[in-house]
């Protein structure tokens, strides 16, 4: 069974994480986002496969270096727990250390752009695209934009 790890920020991007669920049965799957108030219930859903990285906010620029510096390590032990083949994300920051990570090691990167951004690039979108297998954008005025991209239409249902 493939191996694929399903990670975002928390969030609107959990949010269209979770809209894959239908995909976490099909494979070994494992889940890793940012922990926060609004997510930490689906440990009693996800138990061992859902994984947290700390919430950080660019607002806060002092302690963000910081923590961004502890995600990045976290990932590193992460990614070589789980050693997953494939990584799909729906982005922000959380997400770009383990896509470069697992570009590093041979993981196929599978990248959704937000649905929220329908006329302009990420910043995750932009440092992920040169790397990406595949890049799907929710929009097909993003094709625009990112001219490799699938247009793949809403990832709401």
């Amino acid at each position: 069974m493939k191996k694929v790890l399903f990670i975002s920020s928390t969030g609107g991007h959990f949010s269209e994480l979770l809209q894959l669920k239908p995909l976490f049965d099909k494979y070994d799957s494992y889940i890793i986002t940012e922990k926060d108030k609004t997510n930490k219930n689906y440990k009693k859903e996800y138990g061992d496969k859902l994984y947290f990285l700390p919430y950080g906010t660019r607002s806060k620029l002092f302690s963000y270096i910081f923590k961004y510096f502890y995600l990045c390590l976290k990932t590193i032990y992460l990614f070589f727990k789980i050693r997953p083949r494939y990584i799909v994300t729906t982005g922000t920051h959380t997400a770009v250390p383990m896509c470069y990570l697992g570009k590093i090691f041979g993981c196929k990167i599978i990248f959704i752009e937000t649905f929220a951004n329908s006329k302009s690039k990420t910043l995750s979108g932009r440092m992920i695209y040169p790397i990406a297998n595949l890049f799907i954008v929710q929009w097909k005025e993003m094709i625009k934009l990112y001219p490799k991209a699938v247009y793949g239409g809403s990832i709401y249902k």
